[in-house]
């Protein structure tokens, strides 16, 4: 892998983690169960691309 796509990799790291994070405090948040559960499916899609960027390397 060149060093470019690595800092490419790092990038799409750090975003998806910066989302995940914002997922996790909103549905810490959410008092609607519909709207918590919607951000906890979307939290967990971030984490699954996040892992799939991790593997890479």
């Amino acid at each position: 892998m060149s060093p470019k796509e690595l800092i490419y990799i790092e990038d799409a790291l750090g975003h998806e983690k910066f989302l995940k994070t914002q997922c996790q405090e909103a549905a810490q948040n959410l008092q609607d169960p519909e709207l918590k559960a919607c951000a906890q499916e979307i939290l967990q899609k971030h984490q699954q691309i996040f892992d799939s960027f991790y593997n890479l390397v």
